[in-house]
């Protein structure tokens, strides 16, 4: 299965300066970001680059990579950044119930609903995804 990669803007969360402030670091897919953002120090460098704290930074690399998986997107790598998965390699050893039971939680805090959470299925597929990337 091969990745999927989005332009940056359609990453969750990020303002319109800061989708700029990444283009002018000639970042404007979520693979540049990847490719750029893919250690420690290149990170540090490119929150000191855009004056911002690290943790930006560390969500957007963790957002990107979350998003290559396609069945997750960018429309569900914010609930599983919310819900305690910060990467493809943290999602595929992670257990379908114990990441379901999760995100159920997340949706019936966030919104007082469970009808929204996405079906044991999708997170089976995701997490499926996950481990043949």
């Amino acid at each position: 299965m091969q990745p999927h990669y989005w332009a940056i803007e359609q990453l969750p969360g990020l303002s319109q300066q800061q989708q700029e402030q990444l283009k002018a670091c000639g970042i404007a897919t979520t693979e540049q970001l990847l490719r750029l953002a893919s250690t420690p120090t290149a990170r540090q460098l490119l929150a000191g680059q855009l004056q911002i704290h690290i943790q930006y930074v560390n969500k957007w690399v963790a957002l990107s990579d979350l998003a290559r998986i396609p069945s997750v997107g960018t429309r569900y790598c914010g609930l599983l950044l919310h819900s305690g998965v910060v990467s493809v390699a943290q999602l595929a050893k992670t257990p379908i119930p114990n990441l379901h039971e999760q995100i159920l939680r997340l949706h019936v805090a966030t919104m007082q609903r469970k009808d929204l959470c996405p079906p044991v299925e999708v997170v089976k597929q995701w997490v499926t995804e996950a481990r043949s990337l």
